[in-house]
């Protein structure tokens, strides 16, 4: 109503627990809900591209690839993300690998060694996706600030 368009909504319901005193090695192939709070070493991938979500407690580990459509994470992954829906990085979130995302969330506290790259969901007219950077750092008092767009 009024136009405005119905966002992709996590799902809530968790299908698969992976508890805290277990280790899986081994790719790890899910639909719905899946959380972990144990150790996985191997790649885990969403079957289903638009409703599953991975999330990741802070006890939990993961060294390998995760493609999901939402990725909650609060403890350590080794390895690249790919999130095309929504991408939260929890306070004790460890992320050492690149990260694609829809839409992001990071908490205070969450650190990320390696890229972080904003996927734009095709349009029908607009084929390219356009680069984006932003700087993090304020400027230092010597020089002016820069400014983000060119002026026309």
């Amino acid at each position: 109503m009024f136009g405005r368009k119905k966002k992709n909504q996590l799902h809530h319901h968790i299908d698969t627990l992976i508890g805290a005193n277990t280790s899986i090695t081994g790719d790890i192939h899910f639909t719905g809900g899946l959380r972990i709070d144990g150790h996985v070493t191997g790649n885990i991938v969403s079957a289903d591209d638009e409703q599953s979500t991975l999330v990741l407690s802070n006890e939990g580990s993961i060294k390998g690839k995760i493609k999901a459509a939402n990725v909650v994470i609060n403890g350590t992954v080794i390895g690249p993300i790919d999130a095309p829906g929504y991408l939260e990085l929890q306070e004790k979130a460890k992320v050492f690998g690149d990260m694609q995302y829809g839409s992001i969330e990071i908490q205070l506290g969450a650190s990320v060694d390696g890229k972080m790259i904003h996927q734009n969901k095709p349009e029908a007219g607009n084929a390219q996706q356009s680069e984006k950077m932003i700087t993090l750092l304020p400027p230092s008092a010597d020089q002016p600030p820069l400014s983000s767009e060119k002026e026309a």
